[in-house]
């Protein structure tokens, strides 16, 4: 099988067949041996953050001497990006015959795993056999039915911010939402949240309550901000811990909190982890396509956001990192997301818009989204093309900030290294 046979196979299930249960998971990682029962986990779940404070942690971890694993989703630019262990993404090699292996038992089932099914599968296997000493896990959807929920109870479970996404899927409220979410809850974890609203964290402290498991709600009045440029931002945890780290963004000081809160639970339950862990973790940390510079002047700023919380989440850092510019916005948007309440918070901090169609099938098209904007009082062109579109505005003396969804952050990243 060769790499592009194994990513051919995988992609063949596509993620929209999502359907309710963990038996199909269960059957195949049976079939495998259970990799996943050898292994350690920090399960994260949430609608924003999850990705950058997995990241975090993965990089604290790794510091402190462990051997991790990540599985973060979805990928920007490589598929191999989906499966890492100590910050590496796994080999052709690894991922042809752990691949092979998988399908021969996938395609043996009465009741064919998913594509995300299969990949969970791919990633333990490869965690397993690596003995990585802690994985980071991050859900794909939901929680309570995503296929990462087969582990047995976590070190910790972490729940980063909750708002409303993936709604067909996940309930039509916030209180619905957390408390899918918080199906990664199990007796015998430590739980870590983010202080969601009060509807969301309510649900968690009763699913805490019903399991006996300890709840650590993180302390954003614990994070003292000293300075922040377009190179990273400096801030104290404790007044004898100061931290750098390269993430931009307000909403990544608070993804930081939660992150160094679990860093804190995880020493409870007997993890090494010293404070330079902790510093060069944090230091060393990278994340792309989340408020990520990809050139400083004129200002290229770059992501992957794609709900009414990310664009808050990015009006608020423009402001604050742009504060005499006003960027042109180049975006592309999904169609099955609230374009509407993201283009309502984002075009008055901007100058004028180039719209261009993400590369999916859920796509909205640019020429559609230009037509919103305009007829909202905005100046808003279309580029027939995602490089064209970016060969546009790096040419012009404006500063530019793209966003939209990480299929659009995936193909603008390659255009910078192209």
């Amino acid at each position: 099988m060769t790499i592009q046979e194994a990513v051919a196979y995988i992609e063949a299930a596509t993620w929209s067949q999502w359907r309710l249960g963990l038996g199909r998971t269960r059957e195949l990682l049976q079939r495998l041996g259970n990799p996943q029962k050898t292994l350690k986990f920090v399960h994260v779940a949430g609608t924003n953050g999850k990705g950058s404070t997995c990241a975090m942690l993965e990089s604290i971890l790794r510091c402190a001497g462990y051997r991790t694993g990540l599985y973060p989703s979805p990928f920007i630019e490589d598929f191999r990006e989906r499966i890492q262990v100590c910050g590496e993404w796994i080999g052709e090699e690894a991922l042809c015959r752990l691949t092979e292996r998988v399908k021969q038992e996938a395609d043996d089932m009465e009741d064919h795993p998913s594509q995300f099914e299969i990949i969970t599968a791919i990633g333990m296997l490869y965690f397993a056999e690596l003995a990585c000493d802690l994985v980071v896990l991050e859900v794909g959807m939901g929680g309570r039915f995503d296929s990462t929920n087969v582990i047995e109870a976590p070190e910790t479970a972490v729940i980063t911010n909750i708002g409303l996404d993936h709604t067909d899927y996940l309930g039509t409220t916030l209180a619905e939402i957390a408390k899918t979410k918080g199906g990664i809850i199990k007796r015998g974890t430590a739980v870590v949240a983010y202080p969601s609203e009060p509807e969301a964290l309510d649900v968690i402290r009763d699913i805490c309550a019903d399991n006996g498991c300890p709840l650590t709600v993180a302390n954003f009045d614990r994070i003292a901000a000293k300075g922040q440029s377009l190179r990273g931002q400096d801030f104290c945890w404790r007044p004898d811990l100061e931290l750098h780290m390269p993430l931009l963004g307000v909403y990544q000081l608070r993804n930081a909190a939660v992150a160094l809160t679990v860093t804190e639970t995880l020493r409870e339950r007997g993890w090494h982890i010293p404070d330079e862990a902790v510093r060069k973790g944090m230091e060393q940390v990278r994340w792309p396509a989340r408020f990520e510079v990809l050139r400083p002047e004129p200002p290229f700023i770059l992501d992957g956001g794609h709900n009414l919380q990310c664009a808050e989440a990015a009006a608020e850092s423009l402001q604050l990192y742009l504060p005499d510019q006003r960027p042109v916005l180049l975006i592309g948007m999904l169609a099955d997301k609230d374009y509407e309440a993201v283009l309502d918070v984002l075009l008055p901090v901007v100058r004028s818009c180039v719209c261009v169609t993400p590369p999916s099938d859920r796509a909205l098209p640019g020429s559609e989204l230009a037509r919103i904007i305009q007829e909202k009082g905005y100046e808003a062109r279309v580029s027939e093309s995602i490089p064209e579109a970016v060969a546009a505005c790096r040419n012009g003396s404006a500063a530019v900030f793209a966003f939209g969804s990480l299929y659009l952050a995936g193909e603008i990243r390659k255009q910078f290294h192209a």
